[in-house]
């Protein structure tokens, strides 16, 4: 048992102990483990139904686990209070602020209740804290729209804003770049990135997980198959074994990152190309 050194964790350290998770008697999380050291960025991988999002929704406490247990700086997440644990873990999880006519600016400003006794109103330096989030998001223009009322790359910035407005060390994101067009895709994770927190992040694109991710864990059929840096992870044969596709992977020639080029052959099934 390591509880003794786990007690001891430095400040925004994450670890995920022999975790599993069981619904109506299948295992969607399998004994899994898993330790984010402080202002690490983790990418969590892996095909549809492999086990992900029950993961980042255990770590949130959105979900009990079956047996196992989530560790934030040592302490026992099911053990904390909603508030601490609010004050040092946010989330982006696969949900909406629901359709209720709440504006942008009330929608982020949700992110700064852990911080404020009861119904105390926002004071300047909340309105500078959720101000600021939603510029970081490129969103400070929608500060009035209706959040029902946005696309859905509106709504997942106005999500991350409110993320970012808790100000916690920690971050939980389940496919933060869902609905969002490129550009916004690499401003979202270089935004995380740049922030110094602790992040596990849930992603499909692996070419993005490979540039901003210090380390890439991979799950299929609720466990975890392989965790490392991306260019130990991500490998052709690992590619054909959990995704069933065949694909090369490459160093960049600008970056160095491994990047992943599907073989996908003639998709129109035209033959060979004329000599």
């Amino acid at each position: 048992m390591t509880h003794m050194a786990v007690a001891a964790a430095a400040p925004g350290t994450l670890t995920v102990e022999n975790v599993s998770v069981a619904v109506g008697g299948r295992a969607l999380v399998d004994r899994v483990s898993l330790r984010v050291a402080p202002g690490e960025v983790v990418g969590l991988a892996g095909p549809n139904g492999a086990g992900k999002s029950t993961l980042l929704r255990t770590v949130y406490r959105a979900l009990r686990p079956t047996s196992g247990r989530v560790l934030l700086d040592g302490e026992d997440v099911r053990r904390m209070s909603g508030r601490s644990l609010a004050r040092r873990l946010a989330a982006v999880l696969q949900e909406s602020a629901g359709e209720f006519e709440l504006s942008v600016y009330e929608v982020v400003a949700m992110g700064r209740t852990p911080h404020k006794r009861a119904f105390e109103g926002d004071g300047a330096g909340d309105r500078g804290v959720i101000m600021s989030a939603l510029g970081d998001l490129g969103a400070a223009d929608l500060v009035h729209a209706p959040f029902s009322r946005l696309s859905g790359g509106e709504k997942q910035r106005v999500l991350i804003a409110r993320a970012l407005a808790q100000r916690a060390g920690t971050m939980v994101l389940d496919e933060p770049t869902n609905h969002l067009d490129l550009r916004h895709q690499l401003d979202t994770l270089r935004l995380v990135r740049g922030l110094g927190v602790t992040a596990v992040v849930a992603l499909h694109d692996l070419n993005l997980a490979a540039a901003f991710c210090d380390r890439i864990c991979v799950m299929a059929h609720g466990r975890v198959v392989a965790t490392g840096p991306p260019g130990a992870v991500l490998t052709t044969e690992l590619l054909a074994e959990v995704y069933q596709v065949d694909a090369d992977v490459v160093r960049h020639p600008r970056t160095g990152i491994p990047h992943i080029a599907l073989v996908s052959g003639d998709p129109f099934g035209r033959g060979d190309p004329p000599a």
